[in-house]
């Protein structure tokens, strides 16, 4: 059980390649599991290529997850395959609507150095917090997805002189968490922004009992925190990169001759050694557990028989 796929799907390769586990349609149907939904508004550059970072990680868990891939209405997706987009990725509000999310994902994008207002899709992307907060669905905000939280929390970011961009030791603040519970003490994970907030400020926010702080990094500052009943989780790291994703990102900074971005730092660019490939593994799966105990079929509530809801997967798009 786990992500559901068709067989010929493009990414289907990577799957086997990093025996990450997946599901034909057909096999899932006949095990009379209720699936859970996870919808992921991807707003980074080129989307169809980041998809993987996160089904990898997701791929892990036990229970079978069915991608609802979504995309905003007022964002120009300038570096994406539009005709790929319009097969495989949804309005939030059709996603929601009949996919029923569990939970919902929003992932970085490379929009830190404008400020909220300057942003075209702030407002929709508000908006869609809004409802999926009221809807009772768990997020999880990665990097600026995270910042985007914390703003529609009230906490506002900063922007740093040099961009904090790495693998540094995070150590985990709360190690019997229900999340952070299977992390090391001392964790590495990536970090590759240029932006954050003020640990002062989010230790005042701990303090008032609006957030809980669950981690932090050498470098960065707190990067993982949530709400007190842990509806939104905050990471503003990247826990979900692997190597090559970081060393594509310091070939770009060093073409575009960036003087806010130093050098890459504790990975090696000729042998790079991923040493946060566990953790990442078990943050998400921990994650989307804690998603699944909170749905009301954790709680013994009836699964229905009937459902007017589609499918969507990141091969058929929406049927």
């Amino acid at each position: 059980m786990t992500i559901r796929l068709s067989p010929n799907h493009r990414l289907k390769p990577l799957f086997d390649q990093h025996h990450v586990t997946w599901l034909s349609e057909e096999a899932a149907e006949h095990q009379d599991i209720r699936p859970l939904r996870i919808g992921v508004l991807n707003i980074m550059p080129r989307a169809e290529d980041y998809e993987f970072n996160l089904l990898a990680p997701m791929g892990r868990s036990i229970l079978q997850i069915i991608p609802v891939w979504i995309r905003l209405n007022t964002h120009e997706y300038s570096s994406s395959d539009h005709a790929y987009l319009d097969k495989h990725y949804i309005p939030f509000d059709w996603a929601q609507s009949v996919a029923a999310l569990d939970g919902l994902i929003v992932t970085g994008a490379p929009v830190e150095h404008l400020a909220w207002e300057e942003i075209t899709y702030w407002t929709e992307l508000y908006h869609i917090i809004d409802a999926a907060k009221r809807s009772g669905t768990q997020i999880l905000g990665i990097c600026w997805g995270g910042l985007a939280l914390a703003k529609y929390l009230g906490i506002d970011k900063v922007m740093y002189p040099e961009k904090v961009f790495g693998v540094y030791p995070t150590r985990n603040l709360v190690p019997d968490h229900a999340i952070m519970g299977g992390l090391d003490d001392v964790f590495w994970c990536p970090q590759s922004r240029h932006s954050g907030i003020e640990d002062a400020v989010l230790e005042a926010e701990a303090a008032a009992g609006r957030i809980r702080l669950l981690a932090q990094a050498e470098k960065g500052g707190y990067v993982i925190f949530e709400t007190p009943e842990s509806q939104f989780m905050m990471h503003l790291g990247h826990q979900e990169y692997n190597s090559s994703r970081l060393l594509k990102e310091a070939a770009r900074d060093r073409e575009k001759g960036r003087a806010d971005v130093g050098p890459l730092e504790n990975l090696d660019p000729v042998h790079p050694i991923n040493n946060w490939r566990a953790n990442r593994n078990e943050f998400f799966n921990a994650w989307i557990k804690n998603v699944y105990l909170r749905t009301p079929y954790a709680k013994g509530a009836d699964v229905p028989t009937e459902s007017n809801e589609i499918v969507v997967d990141i091969e058929k798009g929406a049927q």
